[in-house]
């Protein structure tokens, strides 16, 4: 059973029906199934904006399309003809800019509800979107100007927001325009709400893209280095159909909630394509500040019924009373983000009823690997490869495992005489070096380690760059931060191999501790943090040494820069040994 959109465009009314079709779960019996009968065949020229957004506003114009809310009890609802509606609106004031076809605007609108309109109306022009987090610093805001050549701004009008992009914008000479939403905008910047209102009449254009055309532009918060720019075409929201349809598990009637703010890559998988598509209804939750209480209170007030977040996320509820909140609403829970610790797993199955899926993907890809629902999730494993994609291990001599074959390496995409995944990347823009490392051999090669268990499922390891070295063994750095994590003394923690003359590398640990256990004898506490682990795991894998720090350097997304505390380590023993030879 192959389904299509080809063909079928042109009548509002059928493509509502296909995309029913399409994304009825019950087609597929069984994973196996699902691996070798799913299949997106797309059509020339395909613009979300267009044949998802405006078909389902003709076909289902009163559904609601998106229910936000915000911590002070605004609510507001918007359907599909409302979306439609507000995104012609915001692209004939774009146009009116000058704004179009490969135009490249960045949107810092955190979870603002005119970034719906504002990106849809971006693919509906054929422009390209650069979605940004409003904790970019100036120095940021105007590195990514100037790599990308933005040309607009469309920001959240917040003090932090308006004094970087003020302190940048001398140094942008790309940028033509900074729209705002919000109150006390600057006198000589734009008002977005006041210009949506004034806009006329929308029009399609005749022509507005082609596939392969740039829709979107991600800037990677690497651990090391400038951030790169990730480059996806118009067909990426397709790849989005798997997010939602087989791992979110997602249907006409769902209401769905992402844990996510619109500046990262995570948004536009949980909060937009692929749920639209679906027809699910998309829920927002607009904070400033994450209180694990305020977002059980929503799932109960509103009823979610399908949620997805990371790790840290589900470690803050389940410290909360979660048996207090009615959360029989729940259908189905979905975490990614970062690796997942067994233990998380369990206590939220306990306390709710409901198994986590995990899923794993990059700012590169769309969903890569899952729990589908016809699997029966293993705790801490990434789950099986999806359909788009051909996952495959390249072990560290070179060897490329067959499907499923046990083994531990890098997780890569087989590409040579296949087609190309709706979701890849195009590529890094303006960086020949880092598309070279990333495609070469006929792969694309993820830099995240994995191993596979006899039935098929992956477990994530660590980066390439992140495994240690020990003796002769290669350890997995989230392996050991999993079990860590189960000790009552350890809030955060990050696990790197540091130099040694004897095993090579040994293990360190770097703790942020709970509040609780702050003042304890630290010397007796890593004593007693070693002999959890060894009594845990394998003891060749226990944290030689113990540091416990006030916090972990982190990437502006929030990732543990591993990197940056090798390096600190690094630095420190060549500074002991200088001392020591003197």
């Amino acid at each position: 059973m192959i389904y299509s959109f080809a063909n079928l465009l042109s009548n509002h009314f059928f493509v509502l029906i296909m995309l029913k079709r399409f994304i009825n779960r019950c087609d597929f019996e069984s994973y196996e199934d699902f691996m070798r009968n799913f299949k997106i065949e797309v059509p020339e020229n395909f613009n979300f904006g267009y044949d998802v957004v405006d078909a389902q506003a003709a076909a289902n114009p009163d559904k609601v399309a998106l229910l936000w809310t915000d911590e002070h009890g605004t609510e507001k609802r918007f359907t599909f003809a409302d979306i439609k509606h507000y995104s012609d609106r915001a692209a004939s004031y774009f146009s009116a800019l000058g704004i179009g076809r490969g135009s490249r605007v960045m949107l810092m609108l955190k979870r603002r509800y005119q970034f719906w309109f504002a990106i849809i109306a971006l693919h509906k022009l054929g422009a390209t979107a650069i979605p940004a987090t409003h904790l970019l610093t100036a120095k940021d805001i105007r590195y990514r100007c100037n790599k990308a050549g933005i040309v607009a701004i469309v920001a959240a009008c917040e003090p932090s927001i308006v004094k970087n992009i003020g302190e940048a914008l001398p140094g942008c000479p790309t940028v033509e325009h900074v729209v705002m939403t919000g109150k006390g905008i600057p006198s000589d910047w734009l008002d977005f709400d006041k210009r949506l209102e004034r806009a006329s009449d929308w029009v399609r254009p005749e022509h507005v893209n082609r596939n392969e055309d740039i829709s979107l532009i991600y800037f990677t918060s690497g651990t090391s280095g400038e951030p790169k720019m990730v480059a996806h075409d118009f067909l990426y929201p397709l790849g989005h159909i798997i997010t939602a349809s087989f791992w979110h598990n997602l249907t006409p009637d769902s209401l769905h909630l992402t844990v996510a703010d619109t500046g990262w890559g995570k948004a536009v998988w949980g909060k937009l394509y692929g749920q639209w598509i679906a027809g699910a209804t998309v829920f927002v939750y607009d904070f400033e500040k994450f209180v694990a209480a305020d977002l059980l209170r929503m799932i109960e007030k509103y009823r979610i019924t399908s949620f997805c977040a990371p790790p840290t996320i589900f470690r803050f509820m389940i410290k909360e009373n979660v048996k207090s909140y009615d959360l029989s609403s729940l259908r189905y829970c979905t975490i990614a983000g970062e690796a997942l610790n067994p233990s998380v797993f369990e206590e939220w199955h306990r306390l709710t009823g409901l198994k986590l899926m995990e899923g794993f993907g990059q700012t590169e890809t769309t969903l890569t690997i899952a729990n589908f629902p016809w699997m029966e999730p293993k705790p801490g494993s990434m789950g099986k490869p999806g359909p788009e994609y051909d996952v495959r291990i390249l072990e560290p001599d070179g060897k490329l495992l067959a499907p499923g074959e046990e083994g531990e390496g890098e997780i890569v995409v087989l590409l040579e005489g296949r087609h190309r995944p709706c979701g890849l990347t195009r590529g890094y823009l303006d960086d020949p070096e880092a598309m070279q490392r990333a495609f070469e051999g006929g792969l694309y090669h993820t830099g995240d380690i994995a191993r596979v268990d006899e039935d098929g499922y992956l477990w994530f390891v660590g980066r390439t760059d992140d495994v240690i070295k020990s003796s002769g063994y290669r350890i997995s750095p989230f392996e050991v931060e999993s079990v860590l994590m189960s000790h009552p003394a350890v809030v955060e923690c990050a696990v790197t191999g540091v130099p040694d003359e004897v095993r090579g590398q040994k293990i360190k640990a770097s703790i942020v501790l709970a509040r609780d256990f702050r003042d304890s004898n630290q010397q007796a506490l890593a004593k007693d943090i070693q002999e959890h682990v060894k009594h845990l795991t394998a003891p060749y894998k226990y944290p030689r040494v113990i540091e416990f720090v006030e916090e972990l350097p982190k990437t502006i997304s929030g990732k543990v820069r591993h990197a940056a505390i090798r390096k600190a380590a690094m630095q420190a023993n060549a500074v002991a040994t200088k001392i020591k030879v003197s």
